[in-house]
């Protein structure tokens, strides 16, 4: 199945530090149509590993959607169009929130070459296969 990756500089506002950078790596599998994959890393090293509804970043880059774990949001700063990732970790005590930044046209080339991989309406899962595996186990 087709993928598609690129790599994103990205940036963490954090308080007493202002804008920390590190990379993310963006990676889609037309064999899984509905997820991006965000693997973000600091100096080689894999940080997290985040799994992203692709319409609703796409969303993102125009208003605000999503509650919960994850929000996408567009911000205008004064370096450029960004869109604004919060990511929200309930797995250890005290939810902790993330606010991770990406150029927003950096993401929007990265969705238009997902779309041109699988058009908008036209994603399918192929549910049947793993199921038959689960069953016959």
């Amino acid at each position: 199945m087709p993928t598609h990756s690129a790599l994103a500089d990205v940036h963490m506002a954090v308080a007493g530090a202002g804008r920390v950078p590190f990379l993310a790596h963006l990676y889609y599998d037309s064999a899984d149509p509905y997820t991006v994959q965000v693997q973000f890393f600091d100096r080689g090293t894999a940080l997290a590993r985040w799994h992203f509804d692709r319409e609703m970043l796409a969303e993102g880059l125009h208003r605000r959607i999503g509650e919960g774990d994850v929000v996408f949001r567009p911000q205008r700063t004064a370096d450029g169009d960004e869109v604004l990732m919060e990511l929200r970790d309930h797995t250890v005590p005290g939810p902790r929130t993330a606010a991770v930044a990406a150029d927003t046209a950096t993401v929007a080339e990265f969705l238009e070459q997902t779309y041109a991989l699988v058009p908008a309406g036209a994603e399918v899962l192929d549910l049947d296969g793993p199921l038959q595996d689960l069953l016959t186990r």
